[in-house]
């Protein structure tokens, strides 16, 4: 049987303007079908020149040649399998082909061949269908890029060979070709296939690019800041070639039995051809019934029922932005019977926004006013908080002053000339210590109700005077309250929220997602002793985070999910899965896949248990056919093969996403009758 492993990628060209690389792969293009088909083409040469009496020497060779072509290459495998002392399945129907053509079922044992052949085939092409899903994700850099050379000139050069400080240009339609920040220039690039931004996102000076995503109308010159094997695209390179070479637990269980149940076959096919032959059967009728029994008995649909729902579910997810690092984490999502969150960058937008513009009693300032003052004077900084301002000024639409002299002070804030006036922006605390006590305790009292909100307070003088408190503070998602709910319903628990920040903030926050346990003020190796906490008390925690910080808690927990857009690059190794889009409401649903794979690998199982269970006792009991038997057993591997490419479709992502928005829908009932309007999750 094909085995389910991802080579390593190979560079494509360039993809044409707007489009994403696509790859399929042919059935031709795949050895087992070509010697599928080659096998076929020869019986149904021999079949007629059989049936119609022609002499041996016509159709014999036929047969011969089919079985060389349909049986060389599992024969050969299984060969070197015994080598190593184990017995493959594979072999066993070789065996029995053989078995058959010895005693005369030349077209009984050709038919085998066909039929094996041709499954195996069926096989390799769901294998590689899956593998092309996957691969999907690796095929998005271009093979060159535009490097400007010391003297101004361009050379082409293959993307894999850039450095780091290297400066490239990317023209209007081109794909970027290395994670980089824009020197100069202006355009607008389509993220979707990174990020899952559904609109193209401008991009000046400054802004980040990643390798892979598409160029609008402007020319863009950008410094490489990441070497080509640590780019978001090698990152997802390194995962799924990860992904493809590990194996579920259910599968390797399965695996073990598969050499007890082989060994015990090659018993009970011995016992079926020598008991009769003890009490007086004939040779021929035994050793047919004994060949029958070996090819019916065989755990091949067994072994098929679990790899490709796996593959299939973990390429499915993986097209929807959320890249599972391994079948083993596939199986496991769905086993999380707890959650954990962290707060900023997972539950939060991770970039802090002014939420609040409060002018002081006699600053004759307006809201507008003030804001536009700040803004001006923090626009040189680079302070998260300052850029807060500045944005917020900006989407007011507000004129900023020039800045004649600019001053920052680490911990305070900053200090500049605006129109000839002296305005500080900064730390309430820092900047009241030189104000009198008289004309701070207005300042004092409304920084204070800010920060009881959970906001950052931001303190703004002019001349020496407080004139406004600014109140930033990070958003929250806006999904952020929906899958709170929907993981709550899958899990039947309320999730943790563990985080650094103060309780004040962490309560606020958690208010609004509807999350009754708050851990705050938690350093790394506290979120980390939190998810072993619960997992010491038997619960399975799915951990989702993003920052360096949340990195031991991920590595603890059951499963750790981290949020790849905003993550740290500690965050999203430490992590077993990586939610590429940024969409949180992508968590439940990949759980729900999950669940549902699971409950696909039980039909598969009983699937094919049910074949194998019926053509043995019709094989001991009565007297199944040779043909009959090998299409029973060759058509359950094909059923519960294709079963598990039902997950590749689009369909089983959206039943999975309506299954996770059910389960939060029952939570919500059961919280409006179960607690009161305050402490119903928002919405």
């Amino acid at each position: 049987m094909p085995a389910a492993v991802i080579p390593p990628p190979t560079r494509l060209a360039s993809p044409g303007r707007g489009e994403a690389p696509r790859r399929r792969t042919r059935v031709l293009a795949l050895a087992e079908a070509r010697w599928a088909a080659a096998a076929l083409a020869l019986f149904l040469l021999a079949l007629p020149l059989h049936l119609t009496g022609a002499p041996g020497w016509a159709w014999g060779p036929l047969y011969a040649l089919v079985y060389v072509a349909g049986g060389w290459e599992p024969a050969l495998s299984g060969l070197r399998e015994l080598r190593e002392k184990v017995l493959d399945v594979d072999l066993l129907m070789i065996v029995a082909a053989l078995g058959a053509a010895s005693i005369g079922q030349v077209m009984d044992g050709a038919l085998l061949i066909v039929i094996f052949a041709t499954s195996g085939a069926l096989e390799a092409l769901a294998t590689a269908r899956t593998q092309d899903a996957v691969r999907g994700l690796l095929d998005l850099a271009p093979a060159t890029a535009s490097r400007l050379t010391a003297d101004g000139s361009e050379e082409s050069v293959a993307t894999g060979d850039l450095m780091v400080g290297d400066v490239i240009r990317i023209r209007p339609g081109e794909r970027v070709g290395a994670d980089g920040r824009v020197l100069d220039g202006a355009s607008e690039v389509d993220q979707a296939t990174i990020t899952g931004e559904p609109l193209p996102t401008a991009k000046e000076p400054g802004d980040e690019v990643f390798a892979g995503t598409l160029n609008g109308t402007g020319t863009l010159r950008v410094a490489v800041e990441r070497d080509a094997s640590e780019s978001v695209i090698a990152r997802i390179v390194a995962m799924t070639e990860e992904a493809a070479r590990t194996k579920a637990p259910t599968q390797l269980f399965i695996e073990k039995v598969e050499q007890r149940y082989s060994l015990g076959m090659v018993v009970a096919t011995l016992a079926v051809f020598l008991v009769p032959l003890a009490f007086g059967d004939d040779v021929t009728g035994s050793l047919l019934r004994a060949m029958t029994f070996m090819i019916v008995a065989s755990p091949c649909a067994v072994v098929l029922a679990t790899m490709p729902p796996l593959l299939s579910a973990m390429a499915n997810a993986g097209r929807h932005g959320v890249l599972v690092k391994s079948a083993v984490v596939m199986e496991r999502l769905g086993q999380a019977d707890a959650v954990a969150l962290d707060k900023t960058g997972t539950l939060t937008e991770g970039t802090p926004r002014v939420t609040r513009v409060h002018p002081l009693a006699g600053s004759g300032l307006t809201g507008d006013a003030l804001l536009a003052l700040a803004a001006a004077a923090e626009h040189p900084s680079e302070h998260p908080l300052a850029r807060a301002v500045v944005k917020a000024a900006q989407e007011r639409g507000l004129r900023l002053s020039p800045v004649s002299e600019f001053d920052s002070a680490p911990g305070t804030g900053v200090t500049s000339t605006v129109d000839g006036r002296v305005i500080s922006v900064g730390s309430p605390v820092r900047l009241l210590r030189d104000v009198a006590a008289s004309a701070s305790a207005d300042a004092t009292a409304s920084a204070a109700v800010l920060e009881e909100a959970g906001s950052t307070a931001v303190l703004v003088l002019r001349d020496g005077e407080p004139v406004g408190v600014l109140g930033v503070a990070d958003r929250m998602r806006h999904d952020a309250a929906a899958t709170v709910a929907a993981m709550a319903g899958l899990t039947d628990v309320p999730p943790m929220l563990l985080t650094g920040d103060h309780a004040r903030a962490a309560a606020r926050l958690a208010a609004e997602a509807g999350i009754t346990d708050v851990r705050a003020g938690l350093l790394p190796q506290d979120k980390a002793a939190a998810v072993r906490e619960q997992e010491q008390a038997g619960r399975r925690v799915l951990m989702v985070g993003d920052g360096v910080n949340d990195a031991p808690a991920l590595a603890a927990a059951h499963i750790g999910v981290a949020m790849g857009r905003a993550g740290s690059d500690l965050a999203v190794e430490a992590a077993d899965a990586v939610v590429i889009r940024d969409e949180l409401a992508a968590v439940p649903t990949v759980v729900a896949l999950s669940r549902a794979t699971r409950r696909l690998v039980v039909q598969n199982l009983v699937v094919a248990g049910v074949f194998i269970s019926v053509l043995v006792v019709w094989d001991l009991v009565g007297h199944l056919p040779l043909p009959l038997g090998v299409l029973g057993h060759e058509g359950s591997t094909v059923i519960v093969g294709l079963n598990g490419l039902r997950l590749l479709r689009e369909t089983a992502w959206r039943r999975a996403a309506e299954q996770g928005r059910g389960a939060k829908s029952v939570r919500l009932r059961g919280d409006r009758f179960g607690q009161s309007a305050e402490q119903q999750p928002a919405q």
